[in-house]
This record gives C-alpha cells, structure tokens and sequence, in this order.
C-alpha cells in the first residue's frame, strides 16, 4: 500500500468513527445539559461548594462565576507548583525547580485550556502536580468550555428571558458524566497499547557497557493523556508530547489520539440542534466544520508528501521530525487535527514540517480553531461566524439579518465582531513586540522568516489557546512566560464574555417567525457561505503577515 493510499484510508476510517459516534454522543450530552435531575455523587458536590442547583443565572453572574473559579484555579496550581519540592512524588532533580514566572505561565496556561508549555515534564513536574493539578485543571477546564456553548445555545433556544442556567451545575455535569466517563475507558486503551501507568521516579537500567546506566522516567501517563486529548488540552507528560512511545506507542493508539482529539467537538454541533429544536441546523454547523478540517487535513498532507520547502526529504515526502512508527501522513493529519482544535499535543516536530506544511498549522490556529475547535470553544466560536455571516448576508438584501428566529441587531454584531477581533489584535500586537524588542528576538533559534514565523506560531497558539509550537523558541524567559501568559488570558477570558453576553442579549428576545425574506441557515448555500466568510476574514488578517513569515520561506 502506498503512503498516499495509507494516508486516504486512516483519514477514511477516521471520519465513519466520528460519523458513527455523532448522533449518540450528541444525543447524550443533550440530555446531560438538559435534565433536570441530580445524581447523588453531584448533590454531594453542590453541597461541597454552596451551590443551590435550581437557581439560574444571568449571563453577568454566569460570566462572573466562570471568572472567579478560573482565577482560583490558577492560584492553586501556581501555589502546588511552588511547593512541590515539599510534596510526596516529587521528582528532586537539581536545576529544574520552577521559577514563579514559570510556574504563572504553566497555571494560566493549564486553566486557559491551552498547555503550552516552557518545561519538560518528566524532569520539573511531580507526578502529585500531575496528578493532581494538571491533570485536574485537563478536565475543569474543558468543562468549562463546554458550559460556555451551552449557554449560548441557551440564549438561542430561550425567549424572554434572562437566565442561561447555572455555571456550577453545567461545569459538574460535564466533567462527572461526560469527561470522567470517556477519558476513564479511553484510558484503559491506551494502557492496552502500551502507554504507561505507574508511579515510578526513575527507574535505572543496566547498559551493555559495563557500568553505564540508562535513566527511564515513568510516572501516571495514561490517564493524563486520554483527557489531555479528549479535552483538546495537550499537555504533555513528557516533553516531546505524543512523540514519545510511553504516550503514544504506535501507530494505532495515534489512530486513538486523533478520534479523541475530535470526538466531542464533532458532536456538539447535534447537540446544539437538540437543544435549538432542528437537527437540520446542528447538521449545517457541523458540515461547516466538516468542509474546513477536510481541506485543511489534505492539503497539509499534500504539502508535507509533495512540497520540498526548506527541510530535507526522503522518498517524495518530509521525514526530519517525524516518527517513522507513525510516517509522514499520520503525522501530518495528528497535527493539522491538534491545530483546527484548542489541543496542541504534537506527534511530530511542527518546526521541521515544511515552509508551506508549517503554514497551514499556523491558519488552522489562526482560523479561531472552529474546525472543529475545542471543546465548547469550538462550538461557540463558529456560531458566531455563523452570526456574522447572516449579518453580511442581511447586507446584501437591505433586511435585518435573524438567526435561529433571533434579530440580529447592533448589538449582537457589535459582540460578534469584538469576538472575532480579539484574537487577532493580540497576535499582531504581540509577534510586533515581540520582533520589536532586541533581547527577545534573541530567543528565535532561527533568523529570516522561518525566525517570524516562530514567533508568530508562539503568539497564535497562544491568543487561540492552543498551546503547540515551533520548538525553535526559547520561551522560557521572563519576557516569553509574561507576555504568552497574557496572551493566553486575554485570548481565553475575553472572548467568554463576550459569548455570554451575546446569550443573554439573545435570551431576552422573543421569537422572529420565519418570512420568505429570511435566510435558510440550514442549506448548502449557508453552509458555503459560513465557510467563505470563515476564510476571507483570516485572509484579510493575517495574510500580511504569513508573507513575511511562511510564504516568503516557501518560495525562497
């Protein structure tokens, strides 16, 4: 079987999973966020925290709250970090104490949902840091996401209201019937494949030659890694991520990871069009979504097998960086999967893809990864394309655009394109400093654009919480962790409240019937309008930029 035919049939047989897993999944966290009723296990945390689950809340309170429980969050996991030279399980090894810059960046970065990271993890975190803050802070923060979505969905469902739910009961349910459950079995497999679960330090191995040893760390990898992939999070255990054989052994746990990668956000959109009442829509988002990833899987496997660039290549396809257990086009569908999601756990070295190859990560990042997305990130981010594309088509027909029975009115728009402007203000403003500023130039281990451009990846994976990157940069400076940590909260926090504040914009509207002049939003055509105006907007934004970076690199 050739590479190119092998490439076909694992993207193949990735998309019947993901087709045959849609509807019952969606299904399911449907009814998760739409029941009524608690479960013993989550009245006992209610009760834990002072919560009352049948008060709802406003968009402000709801926004309040995901506020106030991200920045404890970061507190407790910047604190463990600190002290974790006190704590049982800790590694001990000179030198890789965390610094408190390091350690802010590392507990922004966990509670954003992004991971990235400026650190190895086998050698700085302990596995009770792992366990118990990272590892913690994979679920609540993919939780969080999730809520996030639904309560959009809540402001397009609801009439006349004020209420979008409850935070707390939003973000228990999701992580106790949704992420807890999955990531558990997925787990399992993963131990069945060969990914490790233990709680050794290091472990010394005799070598053939006399008296020398190996050092092999181990630790309580499979668990972390199913969330880690199932909440687009992407935290490594380990430095080279889902490169290294203890979390990714072969070729079909990579099979695995990327299905994880992928499985709730392509199912979110069904729940979406549950809880709207039309499946039909739920289908038009996730053909959006759909028709995007698509592209982009087969063009960065196109350019990684076909375009030469500047990296060598072996038989027709770019091998520097990759595993030969996985090959080039399960590698290059691994990360074309992690940069369309908020995950950014790599199979394979980003910086060695090629110039064009590298590119395409960087627009699927720079997209607002709504192909799918994370999860609930993804979910609420192309609904507001969605918003913004009936706006435009309103435009064209002199009429005041609706979505989904909901008049889209100043301010509506005025939320959806602050949403959309975010992200990119803070990676064009920050790349310029960043390139502006001497002693941090220093930090690209690359001059030219290939220099630009790993610079400019470190910013988008950043402001989009993605956390991949072009290894190349040294960012483990105070400059690097100070201005990507704020790059991380601003690129998190801000568009949240924004989303939530659009939710109850549209919850207290009533219901706009449908009249011949309205928008079918569940066609063809607006599924190729949403996916034009997806494409033209990133043009328009960022393109400037990747010729100076990867474009200029490609045609050197």
């Amino acid at each position: 079987m050739s590479t190119t035919t092998a490439g076909v049939v694992f993207v193949a047989t990735l998309l019947v999973a993901l087709a045959a897993v849609h509807i019952p999944l969606g299904d399911y966290m449907y009814r998760v966020y739409s029941g009524t009723r608690h479960s013993r296990a989550e009245r006992i945390v209610y009760r834990a925290i002072g919560v009352q689950p049948g008060v709802e809340q406003t968009w402000g309170i709801y926004a309040r709250s995901v506020l106030a429980f991200s920045a404890m969050s970061v507190l407790l996991l910047f604190f463990l970090q600190l002290i974790q030279g006190r704590l049982p399980l800790h590694l001990h090894e000179p030198g890789t104490e965390m610094t408190a810059a390091l350690a802010w960046n590392t507990a922004i970065s966990f509670v954003t949902n992004t991971n990235w990271q400026n650190y190895a993890g086998e050698s700085t975190q302990g596995h009770l840091v792992q366990m118990a803050g990272l590892a913690v802070q994979n679920f609540v923060s993919a939780a969080v996401g999730m809520a996030v979505a639904v309560a959009l969905v809540r402001g397009f469902a609801r009439r006349h209201t004020g209420d979008l739910g409850n935070f707390w009961v939003d973000l228990v349910r999701g992580t106790l019937r949704i992420l807890l459950p999955v990531a558990f079995v997925f787990a399992i497999v993963l131990i069945a494949g060969g990914a490790i679960q233990n709680f050794h330090l290091h472990d010394q191995v005799a070598q053939m030659v006399a008296g020398a040893t190996q050092t092999i760390p181990g630790g309580p990898v499979a668990s972390q890694e199913s969330i880690k992939l199932l909440g687009t999070n992407g935290g490594g255990f380990f430095n080279v991520n889902s490169a290294h054989p203890f979390e990714n052994p072969t070729a079909w746990t990579n099979w695995v990871e990327i299905f994880l990668i992928l499985l709730i956000a392509f199912s979110l959109p069904r729940t979406f069009g549950r809880m709207v009442g039309s499946t039909r829509q739920g289908f038009a988002i996730v053909s959006v979504m759909g028709v995007l990833a698509l592209i982009s899987v087969t063009l960065t496997n196109f350019l990684q097998l076909r375009h030469h660039g500047t990296v060598p290549t072996a038989v027709g396809s770019a091998l520097e960086g990759v595993e030969t257990r996985f090959g080039v086009t399960d590698s290059a569908t691994f990360a074309a999967s992690t940069t369309l999601t908020s995950t950014g756990a790599v199979d394979s070295a980003h910086d060695s893809y090629t110039s064009l190859g590298g590119m395409m990560t960087m627009v699927n990042m720079q997209l607002g990864e709504v192909a799918p997305g994370g999860v609930g990130s993804g979910l609420y981010g192309m609904l507001i394309l969605a918003v913004i594309t009936v706006f435009v088509a309103g435009l064209m027909v002199g009429r005041t655009p609706e979505y989904l029975g909901k008049k889209i009115t100043p301010r509506e728009i005025k939320l959806a394109a602050s949403y959309f402007l975010v992200s990119p203000l803070i990676v064009l403003v920050g790349t310029a400093l960043a390139m502006a500023l001497p002693g941090e130039r220093a930090a690209m281990a690359n001059s030219g654009p290939h220099g630009l451009s790993e610079v400019l990846y470190a910013f988008t994976s950043a402001a989009n919480n993605n956390g991949s990157a072009f290894a190349g940069l040294g960012g483990n400076t105070v400059w690097w962790n100070t201005a990507l940590g704020l790059a991380m909260v601003f690129g998190r926090f801000i568009p949240i409240v924004l989303v939530l504040a659009l939710a109850g914009s549209l919850a207290r509207q009533g219901h706009t019937p449908e009249s011949i002049g309205t928008l079918p939003t569940h066609r063809p055509q607006f599924v190729g309008m949403v996916a034009g105006v997806t494409l033209i907007l990133v043009a328009l934004t960022f393109l400037p930029m990747l010729a100076l970076g990867p474009l200029a690199e490609g045609i050197h």
